[in-house]
């Protein structure tokens, strides 16, 4: 194992932070930029710096519960990300829900608000956005840790608890719906016969 003083791979710097907590700032660093980009594509810039804080603030309590055998934390910390996306993604459904049952709120939005609220709706739509939406969160998840941060089938079962059998089925399937929403197959042809 790594002396505090040098880098080391990820276990040995999550072991070494046990004693050192400050040493955790290794995995941070090297980490960071990926986890932040994966949260922002799926959620958005502000909520990816959001939850990007509380991604490491759970690993930080829980590095004494690593599997040191998984030498790379990067799985383990897209595992803590997805699952915080998939909390906010049900808030805010749960608040999405809300709203349309109360009605539409009195006209007292500011136009910074309007505008923000005209971007957002616009992220949302299009055919890859429908398609994701599509998707069980499941699915989702595989899909998205595979096709945006380029994760092995065993790196995508580490982060997300699954087996890697499970990994290739949910991959089949997401690739398989988002192939016919986006390139829809045209219309089977009928022959004439006559």
């Amino acid at each position: 194992m790594s002396s505090p003083g040098e880098a080391g791979d990820d276990a040995d710097v999550i072991t070494a932070s046990l004693r050192h907590p400050e040493r955790f700032a290794v995995v941070f660093d090297r980490h960071a930029p990926h986890i932040h980009r994966y949260l922002a594509r799926r959620l958005g810039g502000q909520a990816a710096d959001d939850l990007l804080g509380e991604t490491f603030l759970i690993a930080f309590g829980g590095r004494g519960r690593y599997d040191a055998a998984f030498r790379s934390a990067r799985p383990w910390l897209y595992g803590i990300a997805t699952n915080l996306a998939g909390q906010r993604r049900r808030a805010e459904q749960r608040e999405y829900r809300l709203r349309a049952a109360l009605g539409p709120p009195a006209d007292h939005a500011s136009h910074a608000d309007r505008v923000a609220e005209r971007v957002s709706a616009q992220a949302l739509t299009g055919p890859l956005a429908a398609a994701l939406a599509g998707l069980s969160r499941g699915d989702r998840d595989v899909l998205l840790l595979i096709a945006w941060e380029g994760l092995s089938y065993d790196e995508v079962a580490a982060a997300l608890g699954i087996p890697v059998g499970t990994v290739r089925s949910r991959l089949n399937r997401a690739r398989k719906k988002v192939r016919a929403v986006l390139a829809p197959t045209p219309a089977e042809e009928v022959p004439n016969h006559g």
